[in-house]
């Protein structure tokens, strides 16, 4: 059956089917206006009649190519179509008819149009009938018994609603039993549209129940809805799986594929309404410029390039250390940008020379520095490192794109910067430190450089800052998932640890924008939402997996890791903000660092740095933030210590 199932009848067959129900509806038609006088009726040029009839019918059917499609996914464009054939080869043969073979050959023993207007409406029908009652027949075997598939509502009654439930009936795998619609209107619920009920969504606990139901269907882009969002919720609390749809300009064009229809995951959950951004003026800023993104193999950094290279950049420079996911990133972005060029650097940006020729070679216009390490526990044992690269490595960038004029500077900082308590914030601290500096700087040398910069500063420096973003690598959202994937347990540290979460594209799109609007030493803060509690983001991804908390997946307290805080922060208390053209957007108004100062403070920090004492160069990055207090931590020492 699986076979026959899979199988399409040959075209020419359909032809043939097609044309014998045209011929018998012509003959029933005649045969009902000679009123069944066979005699009659076969002295009558009944042969001359229905043979001609055959024919014009034949050639109108082929031209139209009626044939050809696929009787199982008939559709009401194919009725159309249908009834536009017969129409066309009625007015054909009437035409030739009256016009040629009456008065030319004296055939006149009927009247043939009314035999074509009997004819139209028996034929129309009769091939209508054959196929929906193909495409019901196949339906039926496709998919088998209705307990034997899953139950699922979908979630609104509207046009998109009724091409979901046409997609899945016609997809042919007979995986679902729509069992209603649902929805808010009180218009629509409890009608029946396309013969299945629309229920009210505040009856779902019940319809659990009546209906069985398994899953229900949404569309991704309702997510973005509070009033979905709480719906969805609702049922991952009743233990309802939610699968969620593509968009239909995503499988309008084709068939919808089972593989288009995903399992909720908590970063559906997650989301928010999609920011607007000013397109027009990133495009002006990027289009035809050399742009360099450094950590471009990093989730925030390859988002970068992804972003960038839509805007059309003359060269798009990624560089990382990472060599294989660069080699992932280059082939993704030569398949979707065949046109455009892109550079791939390795590198470590801790590397002055390798840096310096980066720079030479390259000459960009615009610098987006994602470059970091950004762990905290793995920074806090390793303060050393966090400093070459975070501090370090970003100041090297900085003076080099002084050095060859760079016209912008962007760096991602992170909402760890503030109030730190981990090495890792301090470090990232302190490089915003010295971007502030550098901005301020009238002029003077750097690094021994003999060459004073410019009067006017050419090199705009931009920072922006923003906490955690879903699915990055090494983040809580993976973690967790891979530990119920294990059985568990999954392991939070506080039971009252909260975190901000955005989106990656979300986040890279307030980068460029902040980017665009930057006039130099500012640092952007983003509107992150509300804060996320971890607990509770564990809990509901145990129920998205159709499993219980505490009860099929144990849920465990480990304790604060080093430099971890409960709260994260977007702003120091004594700092003020300022609104910008973007409601996301926000300005940080902070203390002004002079650049002497700043430099003499990193190089200190640099040479402390080479004697691997990691004391020391903790209680001096101390020194150069003073709020920084170590928390869960071996440097909470030095806190405790009179300076």
């Amino acid at each position: 059956m699986k076979i026959l199932l899979n199988k399409s009848l040959p075209k020419w067959i359909v032809l043939l089917i097609d044309q014998l129900i045209m011929s018998w509806s012509f003959a029933l038609s005649f045969f009902i206006i000679k009123q069944f006088h066979f005699e009659e009726i076969m002295r009558g040029h009944f042969l001359v009649y229905i043979g001609l009839f055959g024919l014009v019918s034949l050639i109108t059917f082929y031209t139209m190519r009626i044939h050809t499609g696929l009787i199982r996914y008939s559709s009401i464009y194919d009725i159309y179509r249908i009834f536009t054939a017969v129409l066309i080869a009625s007015l054909s043969y009437g035409a030739l008819i009256g016009l040629w073979v009456a008065p030319v050959h004296g055939i006149d023993s009927v009247n043939i149009y009314l035999v074509l207007l009997i004819s139209f409406f028996v034929s129309s029908t009769l091939l209508t009938l054959v196929r929906m009652g193909a495409k019901a027949l196949f339906l039926f075997f496709k998919r088998g018994a209705p307990g034997e598939r899953e139950r699922v509502l979908i979630y609104g009654a509207n046009g998109y609603s009724i091409l979901l439930k046409q997609a899945l009936e016609t997809s042919g795998t007979g995986r679902f039993h729509i069992a209603g619609f649902l929805d808010e209107n009180s218009n629509k619920v409890d009608k029946n549209i396309h013969q299945i009920r629309v229920y009210h969504i505040d009856d779902i606990e019940r319809l659990q129940q009546k209906l069985r139901v398994d899953k229900v269907m949404v569309f991704a882009d309702d997510l973005k809805s509070d009033n979905q969002k709480l719906f969805v919720e609702r049922c991952v609390e009743l233990g309802v799986k939610v699968l969620t749809v593509p968009p239909t300009e995503q499988w309008m064009s084709g068939q919808l594929s089972m593989n288009q229809i995903k399992d909720l995951r908590i970063e559906d959950l997650l989301q928010r309404p999609p920011i607007v951004i000013e397109n027009d003026r990133i495009s002006s800023d990027l289009r035809g410029k050399r742009v360099l993104v450094t950590g471009g193999a990093g989730s925030i950094g390859s988002e970068i390039v992804r972003q960038v290279m839509s805007y059309g950049p003359e060269l798009l420079i990624v560089c990382d250390q990472a060599e294989s996911p660069l080699h992932e990133l280059q082939l993704e972005m030569e398949e979707q940008y065949p046109d455009s060029k892109m550079a791939i650097f390795i590198g470590d940006i801790t590397n002055s020379t390798r840096m310096y020729s980066m720079f030479k070679e390259y000459t960009p216009d615009v610098v987006y520095h994602a470059a970091a390490y950004k762990h905290v526990p793995m920074m806090e044992n390793n303060p050393c490192e966090a400093v070459l690269t975070n501090i370090l490595g970003t100041r090297t960038l900085a003076d080099l794109s002084l050095t060859f004029d760079v016209e912008k500077f962007v760096m991602i900082s992170t909402d760890k910067a503030v109030n730190p308590t981990n090495v890792m914030g301090t470090s990232k601290r302190i490089a915003e430190i010295y971007i502030q500096s550098l901005n301020n700087l009238n002029h003077g040398k750097v690094n021994g450089n003999k060459h004073p910069y410019k009067q006017v500063m050419q090199t705009k420096f931009i920072t922006t800052r923003f906490g955690n973003v879903l699915g990055s690598n090494g983040s809580v959202i993976p973690r967790f998932r891979q530990q119920i994937e294990r059985g568990g347990p999954v392991t939070v540290t506080h039971p009252d640890i909260t975190r901000y979460f955005m989106t990656i594209p979300e986040a890279v799109q307030l980068v460029l924008e902040a980017g665009t609007m930057g006039n130099g030493g500012e640092i952007f803060i983003f509107d992150m939402g509300e804060p996320v509690k971890i607990v509770d983001l564990a809990r509901k991804m145990i129920k998205l997996a159709g499993l219980i908390p505490d009860v099929d997946i144990p849920v465990t307290f480990t304790g604060l890791r080093p430099g971890e805080k409960l709260f994260e922060e977007l702003l120091n208390e004594e700092e003020l903000t300022i609104p910008t053209h973007h409601s996301k957007i926000k300005i940080s108004k902070v203390r002004n660092y002079r650049y002497d100062d700043v430099v003499t403070d990193i190089d200190e920090l640099m040479q402390l740095n080479k004697t691997k004492d990691e004391l020391m160069v903790v209680r001096k990055m101390k020194q150069i933030v003073p709020e920084y207090i170590s928390k869960n931590s071996r440097f909470e020492e030095l806190d405790l210590q009179v300076n």
